[in-house]
């Protein structure tokens, strides 16, 4: 253990001693016994020359995945990343600060956070923004709580079922403690419409997709004012590249607007990490979980970045704080600010662009394989295509050809069948596509 650990059994003695324990199982008094230390099921130890084996195996088979063409979504997209932001990331200074609280010492993050909520309120309409949460999924959980901080004595929150059912669970998760009753029609093809109708006078906030889950983009004109009319709030869960072509949140009249950020520069990192986007109306600021950097001038008269409007202690007041969010996804959130300083106002429109028109080619040219139906109605980047197989069997096929197909719905959407949702994004070449279309002819029997 040493080649690991360079601790010897003196000095674990003498730091033991300095905290006035025995032992290393002390510290752990206060944990039931039954958990304190479950039975891992582990692999059998390694001598280092057979874990470098094994590591550089699972790397090998990483980049064979990373030269299939790859049409999967449902919440993270195969998105062009330019060298510069991967080059920005990887400075040491960015890599040395976990959360910047002493404002003297991380100007240079401070001052990245704060354009970073700048240019999220540019692309959102948004008149605040903060940094940062996880993901999407819990950028939409915290816009529940805010809710009810902001909308008193309400605790109901609606969601439609357009919002991806993997943050519908993590919502579900995130609030099982609380006395926060989340409902929805089920119903198989329930709408947006269906939704608003469940928003009565104990409802708090209504949750939307635009595009959803299944792709679909939605006209969301009005829809505030009908929500805001029975006292609640709106959130709009938003796809940010659809921002360069479509509505934002703020033409919507979204009170809250969240986001998941990995389309913003951010690879598919095989799973994470990501980034939460999280914006909201000048008049909620003090609801906000997160953190929020303003700009100001020190005693010298110099420009400085600090953190405002809520102190450290927030997120250690326990029941008392209306959030106890720690963590600052800071490096991702520079990684979108990256990015969308790289591409512009018309670089973003650019690869908006790029997705609809190659999606719709993709559509249009597997609507017309036999046995193949696409689904659905307007729609961004993503849709639904009806097979005449189970979508394992066909993806199993795909991935023989090198191409990572489309997600499978059969557990989310089991009423639609043999049907997979396929993402069209910018790195889908033409070729790529029709490539697409004949391994999926090829697997139609």
């Amino acid at each position: 253990m040493s080649h690991y650990i360079s601790l010897t059994e003196a000095e674990r003695a003498e730091m033991l001693k300095a905290i006035g324990v025995t032992s290393s199982a002390d510290l752990f008094a206060d944990v039931p016994s039954a958990y304190r230390f479950p039975r891992l099921d582990l692999p059998t130890p390694m001598s280092e020359p057979d874990l470098v084996r094994e590591l550089q195996a699972l790397a090998g088979a990483n980049a064979q995945a990373q030269s299939h063409a790859i049409f999967l979504g449902a919440g993270a997209y195969n998105h062009f990343v330019p060298a510069a932001v991967d080059q920005i990331l990887r400075r040491g200074d960015y890599y040395s600060a976990y959360t910047p609280y002493q404002p003297e010492i991380s100007q240079g993050t401070l001052q990245a956070i704060f354009e970073y909520q700048s240019m999220i309120c540019s692309l959102t309409g948004m008149e605040i923004a903060n940094a940062s949460h996880y993901d999407g999924a819990t950028a939409i959980a915290e816009a529940a709580i805010m809710a009810i901080n902001v909308v008193r004595n309400r605790r109901k929150i609606v969601v439609a079922r357009g919002v991806n059912p993997q943050y519908r669970a993590v919502l579900r998760t995130y609030l099982q403690a609380l006395d926060m009753p989340i409902v929805g029609d089920e119903t198989p093809g329930a709408t947006i419409e269906d939704a608003l109708a469940q928003v009565d006078n104990q409802t708090a906030l209504l949750i939307v997709q635009n595009p959803d889950f299944l792709g679909r983009l939605h006209d969301l004109r009005g829809l505030a004012e009908r929500v805001q009319a029975k006292g609640a709030l709106l959130c709009v869960h938003f796809d940010p590249i659809a921002l360069g072509c479509f509505q934002t949140p703020a033409e919507i009249g979204a009170d809250i607007a969240t986001a998941e950020g990995q389309p913003l520069g951010i690879g598919l990192n095989f799973g994470g990490p990501y980034l939460g986007i999280f914006t909201t109306r000048q008049k909620y600021v003090h609801k906000i979980a997160g953190r929020l950097v303003g700009v100001t001038k020190d005693v010298d008269g110099r420009l400085a970045y600090v953190l405002t409007l809520r102190a450290r202690e927030q997120d250690i007041r326990r029941e008392r704080a209306t959030s106890n969010i720690c963590t600052n996804q800071a490096l991702m959130a520079l990684a979108a600010t990256v990015y969308m300083s790289l591409m512009g106002r018309q670089g973003m429109h650019n690869v908006a662009k790029l997705c609809y028109h190659r999606a719709h080619y993709a559509a249009a040219e597997i609507a017309k394989i036999p046995g193949y139906t696409v689904h659905g109605g307007p729609f961004f980047k993503e849709f639904v295509v009806r097979c005449p197989r189970p979508v394992s069997e066909i993806n199993q096929e795909l991935r023989a050809q090198r191409i990572i197909g489309g997600y499978d719905l059969s557990s989310d959407e089991p009423e639609l069948g043999h049907a997979m949702l396929v993402a069209v994004t910018e790195m889908n070449r033409k070729a790529d596509i029709d490539r697409l279309v004949t391994a999926l002819r090829s697997a139609a029997s």
